[in-house]
């Protein structure tokens, strides 16, 4: 039996969006505005995108796990491993830099913002798309046979 999906609210659907898009422009703008060489600025604009890729990897593999979707443990360990290097490669990138504490803690919780954002996105998606096919599929055979059943029942009761 497959587990229920709702789908998602509009306003949940809109709140990731707007996390999403907040998290990566302020990261951008950040980089844009920063006093830092331009191949460190690529290095961190990489590091980002490299982490949202890897989030939304580890959230499939994970769903798809939960749904009974064969998932091979070689994919689902390469997503978890890179979701986590990208992490660190941004947590090592921090530490090294010229940079003051604030402007590392901004950096820092933009990329958290857009990761989960990411996620939250993704799992959005994934639920839309559950929900309308689930509300286009005809019924199985065993929803037929109770609703033959339950017109049955009322036919008797109404004799």
């Amino acid at each position: 039996m497959e587990p229920k999906t709702n789908q998602p609210s509009n306003a949940f659907i809109a709140a990731s969006w707007i996390a999403l898009l907040a998290g990566i422009t302020a990261f951008n703008i950040g980089l844009w505005n920063a006093a830092m060489e331009l191949n460190e600025k690529g290095y961190y604009f990489t590091v980002l995108m490299f982490g949202l890729f890897s989030a939304i990897s580890v959230q499939k593999a994970v769903r798809d796990q939960m749904e009974g979707i064969p998932v091979t443990n070689l994919y689902y360990g390469i997503a978890w491993f890179t979701t986590l290097l990208s992490i660190l490669l941004l947590v090592i990138g921090l530490w090294n830099a010229e940079l003051t504490k604030s402007e590392k803690g901004f950096y820092a919780m933009c990329f958290t913002l857009s990761m989960f954002a990411a996620i939250a996105v993704q799992k959005n998606t994934r639920d839309m798309k559950n929900s309308q096919q689930a509300n286009n599929q005809p019924p199985t055979n065993q929803q037929q046979s109770n609703q033959q059943s339950q017109n049955q029942d009322g036919a008797h009761k109404q004799l």
